[in-house]
């Protein structure tokens, strides 16, 4: 499968990535291995040392934190991708011995990568500045989905799902038919699907963080999506007919990144809006509430049914078989047809390099 290459994929939440350890990962179907330098910078390179194709990830990190020993003859790589050390023999360094290296960037709580033939452009790192500074954040959290990405982010888009997949939780029979609108944004790479219903019995997930009262609400949820799959889920309830400054909801957001054709990465954290306190410790506790459920809605309900279309993709019969949309789809079917002129612009862009 073509990925979209120009452009930035979380590699991870940057809390998790230890000072001293390597941690291997696969992106959009090329290993990468990441660490922080001693000063703190993270590097990320081919996790394949060219002697023998071995794993990098396996090896360890010496010369005080700085280079990647390789753990099965020892040639040592700077945080460049530059073979530093060779301890045979006369110690020389072979041609095209150095190691592709990716530009990293920390932004938002999250490690960046660009993995493109073009210079990184650090201008256009998805917008998340809410993962920023003093605001209430449930758990940085993260999942495998063995699942093409797109799937995932197909998911996403269309909530309707949270009235059959997420009955009880997010839905029910009342939160079916929602009113919906696909609204470019002011940059062709983000587009933003609002939905919204009005006067309904409020959903578990929204009565926690309300007034717990079991009344009736209105509800929206309007996701944007930042390309290539970065995705905000603004969403929540307030009293029927009263605007929604008086209500409140969290701000879900979702990082998805290929790990292969059929493998992803899921991050996502929450952040309250308009949060109605509790004081302490409840307000802690509802936010440890709302990243268990959010957890329990991805990881349980989500992952089942989005890795069980995988596996009918996967096969034969099913391989070209299109889909069947419906009205609900109208944002997935306008993203997935963006990002295949994204994938196609960068193949003739390579193509014309080449030639």
């Amino acid at each position: 499968m073509d990925f979209v290459r120009n452009a930035w994929y979380v590699v991870m939440w940057s809390q998790d990535l230890k000072a001293g350890e390597l941690v291997g990962r696969t992106l959009l179907n090329d290993p990468v291995v990441i660490f922080r330098d001693p000063d703190g910078r993270v590097n990320a390179m081919e996790d394949i040392c060219p002697h023998r194709l071995a794993p990098l990830s396996m090896g360890k990190l010496v010369n005080e934190g700085k280079h990647i020993r390789c753990a099965y003859h020892g040639l040592e790589f700077d945080g460049a991708g530059k073979c530093a050390h060779n301890p045979h023999a006369s110690g020389r360094i072979p041609k095209n011995s150095d190691v592709r290296a990716y530009s990293v960037v920390e932004k938002h709580s999250l490690i960046w990568i660009w993995m493109g033939e073009r210079a990184a452009d650090p201008a256009i790192i998805p917008y998340f500045p809410l993962l920023d500074g003093a605001h209430q954040v449930s758990k940085r959290d993260w999942l495998k989905m063995q699942a093409n990405y797109q799937l995932v982010v197909d998911n996403l888009l269309d909530v309707s799902h949270t009235a059959f997949l997420h009955e009880g939780l997010l839905g029910g029979p009342d939160t079916i038919k929602g009113n919906m609108k696909v609204v470019p944004k002011e940059t062709k790479n983000a587009l933003l699907i609002e939905r919204w219903i009005d006067n309904i019995p409020v959903p578990k997930f929204f009565d926690l963080l309300f007034k717990r009262d079991g009344q009736r609400v209105d509800n929206w949820m309007n996701m944007t999506w930042q390309m290539p799959a970065c995705l905000t889920n603004d969403t929540g309830v307030t009293s029927p007919g009263k605007p929604r400054g008086e209500g409140t909801g969290i701000f879900g957001m979702h990082f998805i990144t290929p790990e292969t054709d059929r493998s992803s990465w899921y991050h996502f954290a929450a952040v309250r809006q308009n949060p109605i306190s509790l004081g302490e410790p409840g307000d802690s506790e509802t936010m440890k509430q709302i990243a268990e459920l959010r957890r329990y809605a991805f990881e349980v309900q989500d992952k089942g049914i989005i890795e069980g279309q995988q596996r009918i993709l996967d096969m034969p019969r099913f391989k070209d078989e299109p889909f069947v949309p419906l009205e609900t789809d109208l944002g997935t079917v306008s993203i997935r047809r963006h990002l295949q002129d994204l994938i196609d612009a960068e193949k003739k862009e390579k193509t014309a390099v080449e030639s």
